[in-house]
C-alpha cells in the first residue's frame, strides 16, 4: 500500500471508531469505512458525488465554486456559502458550518488531511477504473447512508436498463475514438485511459489499442485524425468543461480534413456534454446523460 493510501486509511478509521448498528459501510479507494447513518450537516468537494447526491434529494451546507455543472447550477441559489473549490476548500468556511461529513475527490486528495481536523472525512475517489461498478455502488452505499434506497434502486435500474440498450447499439456499429480539444490542440483516448470506460464500459469498438494514456491524452495533428479516419467521433471540449478561453470543439475541428473522415461524413459524431463527461464523471445523473447522448446518437445512425 502506497503512503497516501494508507495514509487515507488511517484518515477513514477516524470516521467512525465503532461500527454501531446503524452504521453504513462506504467503499473508498483504501477500503471500507463505516460512517453513522443520517448525517445532517454534509459537505461534499467531489462534484461526482454531488450530482449523485442531488439525483438522491439530498441536500448540502455549503458549495464549492464553481459548480461547472450546468445540471447542478440551480444548488447555487444563494443560500449556501461557498466552501471553496475543487482544489482549495474554504477552510474558515468550512469550520465554520459545523459539518457531520465532509466528502472529497480526486481534486482534493491533497487536502483530506486538513479537512479530516475540522470533522470526519472519507475519500470517495473512484475505487476501480470500472465505472459502471462504481456508480452503483457509490449509489447504492450513499442512498442507504441516508435512507433515500428506493430512490437509489430506480436511479440504479434506470442506468443498469440503459447500459444494456446502449452496448446493443454500439455492438458492430464501427469503430470509435475519443477526441479531445483544449483550445486549438487536439488529443486522443483509448482503452485503459481516464475515458477508457466509453470502451468498457459503453462498448465503442476502439479505433486504437494502443494510445498513450496520458492525463490528458496522445496529442495528434489534424493529418493524423484524418489518416485514422474513425467511423465514431465522440468529442470531449476541455475547454468549455473548465469554462476557460479560447476556441470551442466545433471551431478547432472546423478543418477541411477532419471533414473528410467517415465520422464526419456520416454525421457519426458526439458532441459530449463536456462538463458531465471530464467533471461529474461518476455521478449518477452525470453518467445517465452521457449514456442517453450515446443512445440518441447510435440509434439515429441504424
Amino acid at each position: 500500500m502506497s503512503r497516501h493510501l494508507l495514509k487515507s486509511a488511517i484518515l477513514a478509521v477516524t470516521v467512525a471508531t465503532s461500527v454501531q448498528a446503524s452504521d453504513v459501510q462506504l467503499t473508498t479507494p483504501s477500503g471500507v469505512v463505516s460512517v453513522p447513518q443520517h448525517p445532517e450537516r454534509v459537505l461534499s468537494f467531489d462534484i461526482s458525488v454531488l450530482d449523485t447526491l442531488t439525483a438522491l434529494d439530498v441536500s448540502v451546507v455549503g458549495l464549492v465554486d464553481p459548480i461547472y455543472i450546468p445540471a447542478l447550477e440551480g444548488l447555487n441559489d444563494g443560500t449556501k456559502p461557498n466552501i471553496g473549490t475543487l482544489f482549495e476548500p474554504n477552510f474558515e468556511q468550512v469550520f465554520a458550518l459545523k459539518p457531520d461529513l465532509i466528502i472529497t475527490g480526486p481534486r482534493t486528495m491533497q487536502q483530506v488531511d486538513a479537512l479530516a481536523k475540522i470533522a470526519p472525512t472519507v475519500d470517495m475517489s473512484p475505487f476501480s477504473d470500472d465505472i459502471e461498478t462504481v456508480v452503483k455502488t457509490q449509489t447504492t452505499e450513499l442512498g442507504a447512508l441516508f435512507g433515500k434506497q428506493d430512490k437509489a434502486a430506480e436511479l440504479i435500474d434506470q442506468l443498469h436498463t440503459s447500459l444494456e440498450e446502449l452496448r446493443g447499439l454500439t455492438a458492430g456499429a464501427g469503430k470509435g475514438l475519443i477526441v479531445m480539444t483544449n483550445g486549438p490542440k487536439i488529443s486522443v483516448f483509448g482503452p485503459g485511459s481516464r475515458f477508457g470506460w466509453v470502451h468498457e464500459t459503453f462498448g465503442v469498438e476502439p479505433l486504437f489499442e494502443e494510445v498513450e494514456a496520458q492525463t490528458h491524452g496522445e496529442a495528434i495533428s489534424f493529418e493524423f485524425l484524418h489518416d485514422a479516419n474513425p467511423d465514431w467521433m465522440i468529442i470531449f471540449d476541455r475547454t468549455r468543461a473548465t469554462q476557460s478561453d479560447g476556441p470551442i470543439a466545433n471551431e478547432t475541428l472546423d478543418n477541411e480534413l477532419v471533414a473528410q473522415t467517415t465520422a464526419m461524413q456520416k454525421g457519426q459524431v458526439i458532441y459530449v456534454h463536456p462538463a458531465d463527461f471530464y467533471i461529474a464523471t461518476n455521478g449518477v445523473r452525470s453518467l445517465q446523460d452521457t449514456v442517453d447522448q450515446f443512445i440518441a446518437a447510435y440509434s439515429g445512425a441504424h
